[in-house]
Order: C-alpha cells, then sequence, then structure tokens
C-alpha cells in the first residue's frame, strides 16, 4: 500500500510550536493549496492540517510564518475523538517527513510574496526584440 503525498501551498498563519510531556517538538500549520480548477469567485483552495516532530518542527517554527511557500513531503493520517459535546469528531492531517523552504526570509520579517508590490526589475531581458538571427551551423549541433 502506498500512503504518500506532496503538497506546495502558502503558511495560512504563523505555525504553533508545542512540547510533549517527554519532550518531543510538536508543530502544526495550515497550508493553503490552490485547486487546479477555478470556481466562478475564481481560484479555490484547499487547506490542510500538517504536523511535524522533533528538529524539523522547530525549523519550521523559526523560520516559517503566516504567508510563507513551503513544499511539504508526507503521509496521511486519519483519526477520532469525542468532543467536548461528547459527538465523536474526525481528523485528517498529513504527518510531514519533510518541510522545504520554498522562499527566503527577509531581514525585516517579510516574505518576498509579502513586499512584491514594491518589486522593480533591474536588468534587461536578453532577448528581447534583438532583430538579429541567430547563426548555427551544422558544427554547432550536437548530433
Amino acid at each position: 500500500m502506498i500512503n504518500s503525498t506532496v503538497l506546495v501551498g502558502r503558511l495560512t498563519k504563523d505555525p504553533e510550536l508545542k512540547y510533549s510531556q517527554g519532550g518531543v517538538a510538536i508543530c502544526r500549520f495550515t497550508l493553503a493549496v490552490n485547486r487546479t480548477f477555478k470556481t466562478q469567485d475564481g481560484k479555490d483552495a484547499d487547506f490542510i492540517q500538517i504536523v511535524c516532530f522533533n528538529k524539523q518542527a522547530e525549523n519550521v517554527s523559526n523560520f516559517l510564518s503566516k504567508g510563507s511557500l513551503a513544499g511539504v513531503e508526507g503521509r496521511i493520517q486519519t483519526g477520532s475523538y469525542d468532543g467536548q459535546d461528547g459527538k465523536r469528531v474526525y481528523t485528517t492531517e498529513v504527518i510531514a517527513d519533510s518541510v522545504q523552504f520554498l522562499e527566503p526570509k527577509r531581514q525585516d520579517g517579510q516574505t518576498p510574496q509579502q513586499n512584491q508590490q514594491n518589486y522593480q526589475r533591474q536588468d534587461n531581458d536578453p532577448f528581447q526584440n534583438t532583430g538579429a538571427p541567430i547563426e548555427v551551423s551544422d558544427e554547432d549541433l550536437p548530433f
């Protein structure tokens, strides 16, 4: 049997780091993952609960924040518990084996996404309307 998932999305809020009684770091966060199809209102997203442990949990808590782009590899796990009102509550979450930080954290704490409106392109496009044809001989081709 195979139980494997790969997700790329943005955190909906800052990760929550806690420690178990045995000292194991546990970090929970929600990842918003865009769907491949659009609804009438525009893009739609799924909000997926992610759990990671140990050093990975501490790294996520220290380096990711709301809006950060992250990639997660892991497995889907379902569970249930009795809620405060006595009803059965069912859960589905991804237990992360690996969390990749997909954009650098800036010194001011903002991610590049959050400061994107201030971005100005500094270089010129080298392929923009050069006008001259490119000469290629048979000797230039590798086959």
